[in-house]
């Protein structure tokens, strides 16, 4: 036989023989391939077994496989005739015993915990009275039941429930997921954003409430924008969920009395406050009053305040009386004599003097108008513009002039050169004087 003949031969017997085998051991040498695939070796006291798990049973594992974890892992035996040696390729892999899932469970916890996500200052306050509540459940268990139910004793609210698995694969990323999603969702979006999230499930053993143990959820819960209270098992179980949550509470029933206030009971506390509010303000009110009538009694009357002012105000008055009468009679002294002056006769006088004058000042504004001298034979030269022309320059600028007469206007146009040699002089008319009538 060839080598590979054998190592065929060899392959078939091994996988035919141990086609279906439980393997319990302690896990050493773990890694996990960029592929997805890990790699491990199952070991005993005396004996060392390889194994292999690929990408899709790793990826459906509840828990996260790390050296010194005792383990039964579920699979086939076969062979690798590359190095001539066996191994197991593992279908299914889980922790074996409680006692094992504790240890993963204390070193889980003390890793997170290292890493600041159970530290107190991370805890956000509950919201007195939230008017919507995330579940985070089973939609079809008894823990919604309960937690409607008591909700509804207490004080209605509005309820969101988000349906996960709450054990077995995938119930650890379908959590991971509601949670987050809880968290992500907008203020302002058509359905209302919980004010406070419950993540909630049964009792059950250290098995079936792993997927509360798993690092996704952890996580998920540690960093919620929303407050969130832990209620999974009963009040003696704990989850790292309950670590990383900002409220434990014992049971899902306990986590809705948490949730809410009992509604009875908070209208009762507003009406006692309200009565205590109207004593405290009847009592500070009677108070300012007493303080008030106190003040009073120490002030002084009204009356006593205004006698000094109003006798005052007589003595003033009589002085500005006085003081009338006095003016008045310097007045009429001062005015006598003026009067005496202002008789109807010079006043007559004054008048006709008046009236003379402005005459004579009438008669010679109508001496001095442009126009008056036009009755006795002259004539005024206007440019254009209408304006007088006085002198010869101006009536050669102008070109053209208007010669106005008494009777009318007449068009000329000014020769530049010299005037014309003169006649025998014939006797000037006598003209008379132009200013006077």
């Amino acid at each position: 036989m060839s080598v590979s003949e054998l190592s065929s031969a060899l392959k078939r017997t091994v996988e035919d023989r141990f086609g279906h085998v439980r393997v319990r051991g302690e896990i050493s040498g773990f890694k996990r391939a960029a592929s997805g695939h890990i790699y491990f070796s199952l070991k005993d006291e005396n004996a060392r077994l390889d194994a292999v798990m690929w990408k899709g049973g790793a990826a459906r594992l509840p828990f996260a496989p790390e050296d010194g974890l005792e383990v039964v892992a579920t699979g086939k035996l076969t062979t690798y005739a590359g190095r001539s040696n066996y191994q197991i390729v593992v279908e299914s892999l889980e922790v074996a015993g409680e006692g094992a899932m504790m240890l993963l469970f204390e070193k889980l916890k003390a890793r997170l915990a290292a890493e600041g996500l159970f530290a107190s200052e991370r805890k956000k306050k509950l919201p007195p009275l939230p008017r919507t509540i995330g579940v985070v459940t089973s939609p079809t268990g008894a823990v919604i039941r309960d937690i409607l139910h008591r909700l509804e004793d207490r004080f209605p609210s509005h309820v969101i429930v988000w349906p996960v698995l709450v054990q077995g694969e995938g119930a650890a990323a379908q959590i991971a997921k509601a949670v987050n999603g809880f968290s992500a969702m907008p203020r302002d979006g058509r359905t209302p954003r919980p004010d406070l999230v419950i993540v909630a499930r049964g009792g059950g053993s250290i098995e079936d409430l792993w997927a509360f143990n798993e690092e996704a959820v952890v996580r998920a819960v540690a960093d919620c924008s929303i407050p969130i209270i832990s209620a999974v098992g009963h009040e003696t179980d704990t989850t790292l969920c309950d670590f990383a949550a900002d409220l434990r509470a014992p049971t899902p029933t306990a986590a809705a009395e948490i949730a809410v206030p009992v509604r009875n009971d908070l209208l009762q506390r507003v009406g006692q406050l309200g009565l205590r509010m109207s004593n405290c303000i009847r009592k500070r009110v009677e108070l300012a009053g007493e303080r008030l009538e106190a003040q009073r009694r120490l002030m002084p009357r009204l009356a006593d305040l205004a006698a000094p002012h109003q006798q005052r105000t007589d003595e003033l008055a009589e002085r500005l009386r006085q003081s009338l009468r006095t003016r008045v009679g310097q007045a009429e002294l001062a005015f006598s004599g003026p009067a005496q002056i202002l008789q109807p006769r010079l006043l007559v006088r004054r008048l006709d003097q008046g009236q003379q004058r402005l005459d004579s000042l009438a008669r010679l504004q109508g001496s001095l108008h442009p126009e008056a001298p036009l009755k006795r034979g002259f004539a005024r030269v206007t440019d254009a513009k209408g304006l007088t022309v006085t002198s010869r320059e101006a009536a050669i600028a102008a070109g053209h002039v208007n010669l106005r007469f008494a009777d009318g206007e007449v068009g000329a146009a000014v020769d530049g050169g010299r005037p014309a040699s003169p006649k025998a002089p014939k006797p000037a008319p006598n003209q008379g004087n132009l200013f006077s009538e």
